[in-house]
């Protein structure tokens, strides 16, 4: 499919060829075919000053691929490509970029744009230029580096290259390239070509591919939902799940994502035989498991703590302001309260970020958080503020099928041949189900316009009032936030029963020793939510085998369940995303802030052997930007430090063989290996060694 061409005057007539547009709304016509671009950049400096450069382009077309070293030489080529497809504003040729945000930098300058879709500042979505060219990111489409897009291609057979291209050595346009580093740069647009292609296939057509990742799923759900027989009724349903501006905030203060803690105890520790334990699928498992919030919230004043609030967080889905009064922890083994959260927090103890103890403190709550806060604290007196409160029912039958199919079709397709885009697209789409529902519903408008980045804040009640209207809406922003409080509260279930057994735990999954003591625990959580699951398929009249699919071996994999995960012969956290393990005699390690390979290898390399290893993994160990191995220039951290430049940058550079260059970039991306020091919180280190020395129990 794919052919390389090696200098672009030579063959860009070479790469256009008659090809299908396909009509796509009232947006025109879009090409329906493959086309990428990819450049290649040098950072350095010229004394303090930080500098870049690009010194190398692809452009492909349909499988065949052009070369250039310069920007006018690209946009050379656009031009020829507007007018052989006579491109224009009803007739647009869509071009993928791996990391759009990246080239965006470097080439922003350079066209007149009629629209810039960002989430964020400086990460656009997609750019639409004047000419009838719009760049889309293929890997906020794809979610993969492109390496592992590489490995996941199922027909059009391209994996990115590795190690043929040393970014450190500065090149400039001039710089000459072998025709090894020329094959590792055309390599990666060729992976996404072949990406992009598998795509159009798969989908039908380019107009059918969302612009993230989570648009498949949402698509999916959205036809599902809004398009069979039952649409009628969904979209009742729909309609009276509504919310005010003051709702969605209040809403948006309570929402908490997962929980990532360690117990401080076990804090620098080096443990033996530690147990980890996983659920089973659990955002997609509470969607099925459990009741969410239908309708509207109903709002009662003056609500105070006795026994009509304990009555309503055992009936209704409830969302309040909880404001504590000298509140301690009574739990030795882990705190609860996100100190982030908190809209006040007097003369707080603070365990990694968890309240230990406060004077006063005030939190936007659930009633599955306040149920867990409730086990875990004591308090003087506590004041309810801003409650409110939702009939709770089921997720509706359309949406929770539609999860069950994607966990039965990513069971039973992962290695069974000639299935492998099935599995890997059910896998994809389940990993997002969750992510859909709670997308920002007023979230502000980032606008690009005269070459600057700058944020349009939305008017909140316009937004709900429009967002409460649609009539394509198959979601309600509050079912995301208790997806999340359900899967803590489960999370706490198993926390709670191994107390002082218990060393980590990250989102659903959790570290342990002495796991046999607490065996039952398993057995009846597991048979408690296989019960809840199966209620729920017996209310919709749905088969039970949909919530207990088996592998190509037979295997069955019941939704929900805890899962053994392994056993590490060495366990080390020095708290929440710091941790390494021995896992069947291999290190293996997470910081927040370095790549797990690099920093594997750089520890590998520093010490002599795993146990050393483990004794200096501790505060102040630093993971350096450079180390030489053997000759060998390599970044321990794994992680690069971008700095944007939107100045013009003209100068002269002498590359790595000594060739000077004229470098001229009306704006750059420079990026540089950095080093990373693991430091602890000064409250954070008191406290675990107020512990440590018997100060504090």
């Amino acid at each position: 499919m794919f052919e390389i061409n090696n200098r672009w005057y030579d063959s860009v007539k070479a790469i256009c060829e008659p090809l299908e547009f396909t009509l796509c709304g009232k947006k025109g016509y879009i090409s329906n075919f493959p086309a990428v671009f990819d450049i290649e950049t040098s950072s350095f400096r010229i004394g303090d000053r930080k500098c870049a450069c690009m010194y190398a382009w692809v452009f492909g077309i349909n499988g065949k691929c052009i070369r250039g070293r310069y920007w006018w030489e690209f946009m050379d080529a656009l031009k020829y490509v507007q007018r052989y497809y006579q491109l224009g504003k009803k007739r647009k040729l869509i071009i993928y970029i791996h990391n759009l945000s990246y080239e965006f930098q470097f080439f922003r300058k350079l066209f007149n744009w009629e629209k810039v879709f960002a989430v964020e500042e400086r990460k656009p979505l997609y750019a639409t230029t004047d000419m009838g060219i719009e760049f889309r990111c293929s890997y906020l489409l794809s979610g993969y580096n492109l390496a592992t897009l590489g490995k996941n291609l199922l027909k059009y057979k391209v994996e990115k290259k590795v190690g043929d291209l040393d970014y450190n050595l500065i090149r400039h346009s001039q710089t000459p390239l072998t025709d090894i580093e020329w094959g590792y740069i055309l390599n990666d647009g060729l992976v996404v070509m072949a990406h992009i292609q598998e795509e159009i296939e798969r989908c039908g057509s380019i107009g059918k591919l969302p612009l993230t990742k989570t648009g498949y799923v949402r698509n999916l759900c959205r036809q599902n939902c809004l398009e069979g027989v039952t649409r009628g009724e969904y979209r009742k349903l729909l309609q009276l799940c509504t919310l005010t501006s003051e709702d969605y905030k209040q809403l948006r203060r309570t929402y908490s994502g997962g929980f990532t803690h360690a117990n401080i105890h076990m804090v620098n520790k080096v443990i033996s035989n530690v147990s980890s334990y996983d659920f089973t699928s659990s955002y997609p498992t509470v969607m099925v498991s459990e009741k969410f919030p239908v309708g509207f919230p109903k709002r009662i004043d003056n609500m105070v703590y006795g026994s009509e609030f304990r009555h309503m967080l055992n009936v209704r889905c409830c969302m309040f302001d909880a404001e504590f009064y000298n509140i301690t922890s009574v739990c030795n083994c882990e705190n609860y309260i996100s100190k982030s959260r908190c809209l006040i927090c007097d003369n707080g103890i603070i365990n990694n970020g968890r309240v230990v103890e406060a004077d006063r403190l005030l939190v936007p709550c659930t009633e599955l958080d306040f149920k867990i806060i409730d086990q875990m604290y004591d308090w003087d007196y506590v004041v309810i503020h801003n409650f409110k409160y939702w009939h709770k029912d089921y997720l509706p039958k359309e949406l929770i099928t539609t999860v069950l199919n994607l966990y039965k079709n990513k069971t039973e397709l992962k290695g069974v041949r000639g299935m492998e885009s099935e599995y890997l697209v059910s896998k994809g789409m389940l990993n997002s189900v969750y992510g859909m529902c709670v997308t920002d519903i007023c979230k502000d408008n980032i606008v690009y316009s005269d070459n600057i980045w700058s944020v349009d804040s939305v008017n909140t009640d316009d937004v709900i009032e429009k967002y409460n209207k649609d009539k394509r809406r198959f979601l309600y922003f509050p079912w995301g936030v208790w997806v999340t409080a359900y899967a803590r509260y489960n999370l706490f279930t198993g926390i709670l029963e191994f107390g002082d057994d218990y060393i980590y735990s990250d989102t659903d999954s959790i570290k342990v020793t002495n796991a046999e003591k607490h065996s039952k625990y398993f057995e009846e959580y597991n048979k408690t939510i296989t019960e809840k699951i199966l209620r729920c398929l017996e209310y919709y009249n749905l088969p039970t085998d949909l919530a207990k699919p088996t592998t190509v071996n037979g295997v069955e994999k019941p939704l929900g369940v805890w899962d053994y995960e392994g056993e590490y012969e060495k366990f080390k956290t020095l708290g929440a995303k710091r941790y390494m393990v021995v896992k069947d005699g291999e290190l293996e390690i997470t910081v927040a802030g370095v790549s797990k390979r690099a920093g594997k290898d750089y520890l590998l390399f520093r010490y002599s052997d795993i146990y050393t290893i483990f004794d200096n993994f501790q505060e102040n160990i630093t993971f350096p930007a450079h180390y030489d191995n053997g000759g060998v220039d390599c970044n321990g951290s794994g992680k690069l430090c971008h700095t944007y430049i939107d100045g013009l940058i003209d100068v002269t550079v002498v590359d790595y063989l000594g060739n000077m260059g004229y470098v001229f970039e009306q704006s750059a991306v420079h990026m540089e290996n950095t080093e990373y020091t693991l430091s602890l919180d000064e409250g954070f280190k008191k406290l675990f060694l107020g512990i440590r020395e018997g100060h504090i129990e």
